[in-house]
C-alpha cells in the first residue's frame, strides 16, 4: 500500500494522521534511512519503520502526537538494558541507533458552525483563510443551500448532528443558531453528551446570557463547568457588522488556540452573577 496515497486520502477528508521517517541510523537494526509509516486516528498504519519494538513503540506515538498534534524528533537505543543521554531504549537486542520524525499532518483544529447565516458565513470566509477544518450545520434548506466556503455542509438540525456525529475533543464551536432556543439546545447537548470542545463561542447579547444562565444552572446545578464558554464571544474589538464580529471571534478562537492571556474577551470573568 502507498502511503502517499493515504496520505491523500486523509487530506481529501480534512483528517490528521502522523508520518514517521527514520532520519538517521548508525550500527545494526531493522530498518534503513527513508523508511516512512503513515498512521491514523483508528490506528491503520501503512508502510513500515522496521517492525518489532521499534514499529510498536513508533506507532504508539503516533497515536499521542495525533492528539496534541505536533512535530517532534526522537532516538533510539536498539539494545535493551544499555542507556545513552537524549535516546529511549527499546527492548531489542540489534545494538543500533535509529532517529525517527514524525510530522503531523492535517488541520491545526477542527471547528464546528451551527448556523449558516450572516455571522457564520463571515467567519468561515475568516477561518478558511487558515488552517482550519470547518463543518458547518445548518437545518433551513435555503440558507445551508446559499452558505460557501466550508470543507463540510450539513443540512440537519442542530442538535441531530451532534448525536449522530458528535464533537471532536479539543475542537472549537461557534454557536450562531437563528433562535435562542436553538443556541440553548446546542450546548445542552455538548454537556449532556459529556463532550469536551476547548472552546464554545455563542453569540447573544448581556440579556440573553443571564436567562441562558439562568436555565442551564436550573438544568445542570450550580457546579456545571463553564470554564470553556465564551459568550458574548469574540474579544472586544468592536463594531457590529457580521464582518466585524466575525474578526472579533476568529481572533478569540486563536487566542485560545495559541493559550494567550491579557485580552479583552466579551465574556464576563465568571458566570456567577
Amino acid at each position: 500500500m502507498d502511503i502517499y496515497d493515504e496520505i491523500g486520502r486523509y487530506r481529501k477528508t480534512g483528517t490528521g494522521c502522523i508520518v514517521a521517517t527514520v532520519v538517521a541510523k548508525s550500527g545494526e537494526g531493522p530498518v534503513e534511512v527513508g523508511k516512512k509509516m503513515v498512521v491514523g486516528p483508528d490506528g491503520f498504519a501503512a508502510g513500515t519503520v522496521g517492525g518489532g519494538a521499534l514499529e510498536f513503540n513508533a506507532r504508539e506515538r503516533c497515536k499521542q502526537l495525533l492528539i496534541s498534534r505536533e512535530n517532534v524528533l526522537e532516538k533510539y537505543l536498539l539494545n535493551e538494558g544499555e542507556v545513552i543521554k537524549d535516546a529511549k531504549t527499546l527492548p531489542m537486542v540489534c545494538g543500533g541507533e535509529v532517529s525517527i520524525f514524525y510530522e503531523y499532518i492535517g488541520p491545526s483544529a477542527y471547528v464546528y458552525v451551527f448556523g449558516a447565516g450572516h455571522v457564520g458565513q463571515a467567519t468561515v470566509n475568516i477561518l478558511k483563510t487558515m488552517n482550519f477544518h470547518v463543518t458547518v450545520i445548518d437545518e433551513r434548506t435555503l440558507v445551508y443551500d446559499a452558505f460557501k466556503g466550508a470543507d463540510r455542509k450539513i443540512n440537519m438540525s442542530f442538535t441531530e448532528f451532534i448525536d449522530k456525529e458528535g464533537i471532536d475533543e479539543g475542537s472549537y464551536v461557534l454557536v450562531c443558531t437563528p433562535s435562542h432556543k436553538n443556541d440553548y439546545n446546542v450546548i445542552y447537548k455538548v454537556i449532556e453528551l459529556g463532550m469536551k470542545p476547548k472552546y464554545i463561542g455563542m453569540l447573544c447579547s448581556i440579556p440573553k446570557l443571564k436567562d441562558f444562565l439562568t436555565r442551564i444552572y436550573e438544568k445542570f446545578g450550580d457546579d456545571v463547568d463553564l470554564s470553556n464558554l465564551y459568550s458574548p464571544v469574540g474579544l472586544d474589538t468592536g463594531g457590529g457588522s457580521p464582518e466585524e464580529i466575525a474578526v472579533s471571534i476568529t481572533a478569540e478562537i486563536l487566542a485560545v488556540a495559541n493559550n494567550k492571556s491579557g485580552h479583552l474577551h466579551m465574556r464576563p470573568g465568571d458566570y456567577k452573577w
